[in-house]
Order: C-alpha cells, then structure tokens, then sequence
C-alpha cells in the first residue's frame, strides 16, 4: 500500500475538502499513473449528492483521467513508465460474461466496477476515483493517450467522448446521414464534433437559439429549436439518427416525430424517470429508441485513436481543486462551456493549505 491525496466527499452535505487515503501498490497486471488532470462530470456532483440515493462514503469522484504512467507490473504489455494514459469510468468487470469477452464490459452481466463510488472486485474496500494525485488500474482498463493530442482537453474523452462516440459508430452514422444531436452541454458538443467527423450532416437540436449559434462554431451544418412549432414541424421524418443528450426526464414525443422510417433515436443522458412516449409515435415509421451507456476497453481506445487522427478534443475550462466545490455549483446553472478539468498540479498546493 501507499499514501495519496485527494478531494473526498465526507457525505451527501459536505463540500469536498483534502482527504488522505491508500492505495494497493501494483500488481503484476496492474499500472500506477500520476494524475496529470481530471474532468468534471455532471455526475460526479450527482453522486457526491446521493442524488441517485447509491453513494458510498468517503467518495473521491472522477473518471475522466489523464496522466503519466510511473510503475508497471512484471506483466504489463500494454503501456510503460512514462507513456500517457487514461481511465475512465470503469476499473475492472467479471471478465468472463458474455458481455465482457465480447469487448462490452461496461455491460458486463455482474456488473462493471466503476472508477469511484463502488467497490473493489471481492473485497468491502471503496474504489477512489480521480480527484487524487494517483491511481492503480488494471492494465486492460486503462488506454494508451497519444502525446499529439492536448492533454489536459482528452480528459474528458474518457466519458462525455466515449458516451457520443459509441452509439454513432454501433448506428453506423456517416456520410449521406442526416442526424440530430439533441443538447448541448458536455455530451452533445462531443456528440456533434464526432458526428460532424463521420461525415454526417449534423443538426444541433436545441431549445435555446444561443447555443444553436455555438453549435455552428462547433460544427453543426444547423440548428433546429426545439421550441419552434413551425421549424419542428418542417422538419418531422427527416432525421436518420438522433443521439438524445438531455440529462433529465423530459417528453421525447417531438423528436421521435423527427425520425425517418426505421430511425433511431438513442439515449446517452437521462438516467431517471422519462415521460409517457405515445406508442403511435413509434409504431407509424417502425421507428425505435435506445439506449448506450460508455463503451468497452476496446472501442475506447478506438475513440482515443480517430480523435487523435481528427483532431478531436473537449471545450474545456481549467480550474485548481480548491475551487471544485464553486464549479459543481455552477454546473448547476449549466455555467461551463463545456467541461471543467481540474489541474491537478494543484492538488498537493491545496492540501498543504489545508
């Protein structure tokens, strides 16, 4: 075992603060990173929150992490000491399922072992996810990050780009596609960098007229508000795929007017309570709708990969960790465009303060 710092959760209402936990030193298949930068996902303050009522304390959120590899087990192949790698939302998984040896682990029938807020695979001891100077990873979790790209903009790839990424490419979304990407927030700007990459022609769908023009500086062909009666009626059944970013329940009966027949509209946001879908909606276009969740160690790198060769990476704003607790409340006012990453150079200057 050894000593490392971080940001914890103590509970659901206290602000995160300096916390000092251990680590198990690395195995023969594991690999040991110093954390370079984390990103802020929308659910690490739903967590921190118990939001979702399955928190698990003292939590030390993230999953979008970047860093320098510094001690590789005996049998590591996948990376060596000074290669930049990546983890995201995900640790460890059965590895034996049907799910996992199809390269799906993230659906792993016994369930996946997330990064932070669960529990290390046969033990009672709490996994710490990013907000922390250090971690351990098993190497099969974790993804080789080519220098070429901007580090500190990757970090989010390791969810917000992996969530869009992986339901475009399983609905081989590409060239002579129309598809609408619903929201923009730190999913949907992924969604329609990714989409617009592919070669699709991408609409951002939108109920805010000034996103729509950010849309456009992101790569959007167009924009389509959502509150315009007359502009969501002109365009009903002309939509191959819509990638539906929302992170809350909400009616989704006008966009699945949208679709064309046999189109797909897929569910990356909302993890709660949706409202009545009228089945007519789907039965007159044999349309459907899905739902994905991140995607498996294989198809993650791939996504490392095309971003690499496309230039791809997240609108990000930088912030120390002493200033977490300020940045989950602006979230809240949906205040950052599009993702916060924490610095976390900083890390070892706020615990020292503390």
């Amino acid at each position: 075992m050894f000593q490392c710092i971080g940001y914890a959760a103590p509970d659901a209402t206290t602000p995160l603060a300096p916390f000092s936990f251990e680590r198990r030193d690395p195995g023969p298949h594991d690999i040991q990173i110093e954390i370079l930068y984390c990103g802020v996902c929308h659910s690490d303050l739903h967590q921190t929150r118990n939001d979702w009522f399955n928190s698990l304390f003292p939590m030390v959120p993230g999953h979008e992490i970047i860093g320098r590899v510094v001690r590789v087990g005996a049998q590591v192949t996948k990376l060596k000491v000074g290669d930049v790698a990546g983890v995201g939302c995900m640790v460890d998984s059965c590895r034996r399922c049907v799910a996992c040896t199809a390269d799906l682990e993230q659906y792993c029938v016994e369930g996946p072992t997330p990064t932070y807020n669960g529990r290390e695979r046969g033990s009672d001891a709490l996994t710490f996810g990013g907000y922390s100077d250090q971690i351990v990873v098993e190497q099969r979790f974790v993804v080789k990050i080519p220098d070429t790209l901007d580090l500190k903009a990757a970090a989010p790839l390791l969810c917000a780009g992996i969530t869009t990424y992986s339901p475009l490419k399983h609905w081989k979304v590409g060239p002579g596609q129309k598809v609408g990407v619903i929201g923009l927030g730190g999913l949907g700007h992924m969604g329609v960098k990714f989409a617009r990459a592919m070669g699709a022609s991408v609409t951002m769908i939108t109920t805010s007229p000034e996103k729509g023009k950010d849309a456009l500086r992101l790569g959007a062909n167009e924009v389509l508000v959502s509150r315009d009666a007359a502009a969501m009626e002109k365009a009903r059944g002309s939509f191959d795929f819509l990638l539906n970013t929302v992170p809350v329940g909400h009616d989704m009966n006008p966009y699945a007017a949208l679709l064309k027949i046999d189109g797909t509209m897929t569910l990356v946001g909302a993890l709660t309570a949706l409202d009545p879908l009228m089945g007519f909606n789907l039965i007159m276009g044999r349309k459907s709708i899905a739902g994905s969740s991140i995607g498996g160690m294989v198809e993650t790198q791939e996504m490392i990969d095309f971003c690499a060769a496309h230039n791809i990476v997240s609108d990000i704003e930088m912030i120390d960790i002493a200033d977490i607790n300020a940045a989950y409340e602006r979230m809240l006012k949906n205040d950052v465009k599009y993702r916060f990453v924490i610095d976390m150079a900083s890390l070892k200057k706020a615990a020292a303060a503390a």
